[in-house]
């Protein structure tokens, strides 16, 4: 596992903005974490640095699901914290955007059965006044 410490959300945001810049479809990132600890800024950042720094990311908390288009690759934001029925999964489009979309996944757990087997998983927890960043291998 790697391990990454962030003193500050502008540390956090660096973090995420390196991190895409090596992403490309498909590929699926999981965001594992508690409520408030930053899954949606990390995802947030990671759009914005792929999509352009004005690009508008809304929290998919309620529609379950954004899109945006990075030129050939298109980007899928996932918060599945609603989602209480895997075969909701289906209808939402996650099995396609896993196999074609940068997906990147918030509240991941749900969706365990079917995410890819290379999916990179990113467990963020608070450490002190940042947070600390772990990338499962």
């Amino acid at each position: 596992m790697k391990t990454y410490i962030t003193k500050d959300i502008n540390e956090t945001r660096n973090w995420a903005c390196n991190f895409a810049k090596n992403l490309h479809a498909p590929v699926t990132i999981a965001l594992h974490g508690d409520l408030g600890v930053g899954k949606s800024e990390i995802a947030r950042t990671i759009i914005q640095t792929l999509c352009g720094p004005d690009t508008v990311v809304p929290s998919p908390t309620f529609t379950i699901v954004q899109s945006y288009d990075k030129g050939k690759d298109k980007i899928s934001h996932f918060d599945l914290y609603r989602v209480s029925d895997v075969s909701e999964l289906v209808e939402i489009g996650l099995l396609y955007a896993v196999q074609n979309d940068i997906t990147l996944i918030e509240w991941p757990d749900i969706a365990k059965d079917f995410l890819p087997k290379d999916t990179v998983h990113v467990y963020i927890t608070e450490f002190q006044d940042g947070r600390k960043i772990e990338i499962a291998d």
